[in-house]
């Protein structure tokens, strides 16, 4: 008899349990043309970087890697549902901070030392990314989705015009710059609000790279801008 008892409530507390799981929050999230919220978030930024084919032979450069680094970022939200709630269109206007490394091995030469040296390029950015979200349908109070778009980015701090150094010279990246995305994402309803855990990947169209026949950028071809997001969204 007891052991009825106890398969009884057992059964009792998983029927329980499954009925409050089941239980949908924010349930008018779905038939609202528009919603607001804001972002936070870390990224990693990097180069894809394409070398001169005889900067051994003319600069004595053995190589030239980019390293990235930990950069933030914060945004505003607007999303809009385009006809079905499982596909919206997402604008978040991002500023940024970014800093990529570029390192440069080098043999004896006119240009280099001898050994490992270092350029850092630092970028802070207006961005206005414009993406399609792709989202499951709502399962009790989670979702999951995918991104595909591209963005406009403003470096406002960069020095594509400014005087250069020939003491000490820097490396020059232009100051605007168009970048296809693609991400991905989760999302978890509360009460009143929803929260989102998102990854994307950025890579620039074109050649950030302004030639000024320096030093540190006469063995570079091509630099390509290149980043990794990570985000907290909320969104109400």
């Amino acid at each position: 008899m007891n052991h009825r008892f106890l398969i009884l409530f057992v059964l009792i507390s998983f029927a329980s349990f499954g009925q409050r799981f089941k239980q949908e929050r924010y349930k008018n999230f779905d038939k609202r043309l528009f919603h607001f919220g804001f972002m936070l978030g870390f990224n990693k930024a990097d180069f894809t970087v394409y070398q001169e084919v005889n900067a051994y032979n003319q600069y004595g450069l053995v190589s030239l890697t980019s390293k990235s680094t930990p950069g933030g970022q914060i945004g505003m939200l607007t999303t809009m549902k385009l006809g079905t709630p499982v596909l919206r269109l997402r604008f978040i206007p991002t500023l940024s901070f970014q800093e990529r490394v570029l390192s440069y091995q080098s043999l004896d030469s006119f240009n280099f030392k001898k050994g490992v040296g270092e350029e850092r390029v630092n970028s802070t950015n207006l961005d206005f990314p414009l993406m399609l979200q792709f989202r499951t349908k709502r399962f009790n109070n989670f979702t999951a989705y995918t991104l595909l778009g591209a963005q406009y980015s403003i470096d406002l701090q960069s020095q594509e015009k400014a005087s250069q150094n020939y003491i000490d010279p820097f490396v020059k990246i232009k100051r605007n710059d168009f970048q296809g995305q693609i991400g991905g994402g989760v999302e978890f309803f509360a009460p009143f609000f929803k929260v989102g855990f998102e990854v994307k990947y950025s890579h620039g169209f074109k050649s950030s790279f302004v030639q000024d026949n320096t030093p540190v950028s006469n063995p570079i071809n091509q630099l390509y801008n290149k980043v990794w997001w990570f985000s907290i969204i909320f969104e109400g």
